[in-house]
């Protein structure tokens, strides 16, 4: 059995919101955000850009990283992606 690996992605919308999620094919998330199939949020709101990543040990630690990330205030989580310059993107390891 192969090992996932884990990510806790930021995207922003083309409403300037943000979006938080998990993936294990960050890529193929992406894609279906883009295509409008990824997340009820995000079906409107696209095509979306990625602002941050960062690498999670397994789906739970994911999961509970996605929580805290998630209630943090739009000000924390434009703190976390670097600012307003989408062209930075971060990545925590």
């Amino acid at each position: 059995m192969s090992e996932n690996k884990w990510v806790v992605y930021i995207v922003r919308c083309t409403d300037d919101t943000l979006y938080t999620g998990i993936t294990n094919n960050l890529d193929k998330r992406l894609q279906a955000h883009d295509d409008g199939i990824g997340a009820k949020y995000t079906k409107s709101r696209g095509p979306v850009e990625l602002v941050y990543r960062e690498m999670a040990t397994d789906r739970s630690a994911a999961s509970k990283r996605e929580y805290v990330i998630k209630r943090l205030s739009r000000a924390q989580k434009m703190e976390l992606v670097g600012g307003s310059d989408p062209k930075n993107i971060r990545s925590s390891p």
